[in-house]
Parts: C-alpha cells; structure tokens; sequence
C-alpha cells in the first residue's frame, strides 16, 4: 500500500506539475521526490503523469486519483487533529450518575460550568441513588458519580463537593412553622417522614443515628427514596422532615423550612467519585471543571 508521504509528494506535483517546484515546496531534491512519485505509480499500478523533457501533465488515471488523495489527505489531517483533541480532553463523552437531590442547586451548576469550558464534550447523565452508582462504577458503566457516600476502596478516587445542613420541612398549618429556634428535642413522637435505608443509607443511618443519641424518637410514618417525595407528603401534612439546605429551592405552597441544630457532624454531603485508572482525557477535564464551579461557589 501506498503512504501519506507518497501522497503528499503526489498532490504537489500534481498541483505544481513541475518537479523542481513541487521538491522545493516540500523542502527535498527532485530525486527522492521522482522516487516517491515511481513508488506511488507501482503500488497502484498506473502511471499518473505524462513526462517529456518539457513538461508534466496528469494522466486520466492521475487526475481522478488527485482528487482522493486529496481526500485522504484531509482525512488524515482531521483524524490528526482529533486524536490530538481527544488526548486533551477537548472532545469525547463522559457518563455522569447522580443523586436525585443533586439536580436541585449543584448539578445544574457543574452542568453549565463544564458545557462552557468543553463544548464539544458529550455529557450523559443518569439518576441513581448512592449504592446503584457504587455498582455502577465498578461495572465501568458510568466514569464519574455524584453520591451522598465516598466509595472508600482501593483503585477509587473521592472528593467531597457540597458540605451542608439539614433543615426542617414542616407543613405550613403544624405550630413549629412559626417557632423561630427549634430543638431536636421537638420531634419526639412527633410524625416524621425519614428516607428508608433502601435507597438512601446515608441519610437514613445518619439521622436514625441522631435521634438515638438525643434520646429522641420521632414516629416515622413513612419511609421514602427521595427529597422530592418527602416534601410532595410534608405538604400534604403526613408528617414534619428533615431534608439538605438544598432542597429549599423546591417551592411547595404548604411547606415552611426551619433552621435546626441536630449537633456537631450533622451535616448532608455531596462527594465526587471516580476509578482511579479512568484513562478517559475528556473525564479529567471535567474534574476540572467540577471543582472549578465548586471553587467559584465557595468564593
């Protein structure tokens, strides 16, 4: 088969037809270029140009062949230039799970942030709870996740992004929607909405975990996957909640957000994680850009 080299040298001629002049473009002597031209006219089997002491012209064969070559060549210059991209992340895709509360504040930040700085990247996202994205991850089935728990093993990478506060949900109509400064100790036995262990242990065993310790004992009346649903059933008055700061941006018309002190490390976490052998270039880069808008919040 023939080379890029050879159709390189080919091209030039052809659009110089004139030997010396095409050997001076390309920055050799006529020799090696008549060379490469003979190489090229064996490997296809035809004779491309007409020579005389004179001139040069194209043959039939030559012309019709001038305009794939110069094809080919575009096309190798495009893959070039698309390896080189792709190695610095300028394009690709990457797959991106989350946790459903994320969408609420922070994903859709991350989200602009990174279409901004790679626009050419490709982001899929998928809503999955903490242990779904575990599982995914070591499937190799999504490149980074957005979970309310670090996956704490060997050949993982984890970065927390959000720290923050729970905050009440009570129904607009109970008496602690007007009280200014709650007391955990106000919960006891009242009906409470908690997230079950199923889909959310991280919150689950963390607030189960402070009521024990405060000697409180709310009566959890239902136990539910998500923020969105525990605050659709607060505002429906089954029962008073605790959910993330974050999910105040969920307007609910019967719904009154309180301040709350539940202790030292009561807090919600959002963390990143990621393999640590992800070799995909377009990933890193939107790290990147993770913590730049992490960064920008903070400031």
């Amino acid at each position: 088969m023939f080379e890029l080299a050879q159709l390189r040298c080919f091209t030039t001629v052809a659009t110089e037809l004139n030997f010396r002049r095409a050997a001076e473009r390309l920055n050799m002597t006529q020799p090696p270029l008549s060379r490469q031209i003979q190489l090229l006219e064996h490997s296809l089997g035809v004779e491309l140009f007409t020579r005389s002491t004179r001139s040069v012209a194209l043959t039939a064969a030559g012309r019709a062949f001038f305009i794939e070559a110069q094809h080919l060549l575009e096309r190798a210059h495009q893959a070039a230039a698309s390896a080189r991209r792709f190695a610095a992340g300028d394009i690709g895709s990457v797959s991106i799970s989350f946790v459903g509360s994320a969408v609420y504040e922070f994903l859709p930040r991350v989200i602009a942030e990174a279409r901004l700085k790679q626009p050419q990247v490709k982001i899929s996202l998928s809503e999955m709870n903490t242990h779904q994205q575990h599982e995914a991850l070591r499937t190799r089935r999504i490149d980074l996740g957005i979970v309310r728990q670090p996956l704490l093993q060997a050949g993982y990478e984890n970065e927390c992004l959000v720290r923050e506060p729970f905050v009440l949900a009570i129904p607009s109509g109970h008496p602690l929607a007007t009280v200014e400064q709650i007391d955990v100790r106000s919960l006891d036995c009242a009906p409470f909405l908690m997230y079950s262990h199923a889909a959310y242990p991280p919150f689950n065993e963390l607030l189960t975990g402070m009521f024990r310790s405060a000697g409180v004992a709310p009566e959890y009346v239902q136990w539910l996957g998500s923020s969105l649903t525990i605050l659709a059933l607060v505002n429906a008055g089954m029962g008073l909640a605790l959910v993330p700061r974050c999910a105040t941006n969920v307007v609910f018309k019967e719904v009154t957000f309180r301040e709350i002190d539940l202790g030292e490390g009561i807090q919600s976490e959002l963390h990143l994680t990621w393999r640590s052998n992800n070799d995909n270039p377009a990933c890193m880069m939107l790290l990147e850009a993770i913590r730049a808008a992490v960064a920008a919040e903070v400031h």
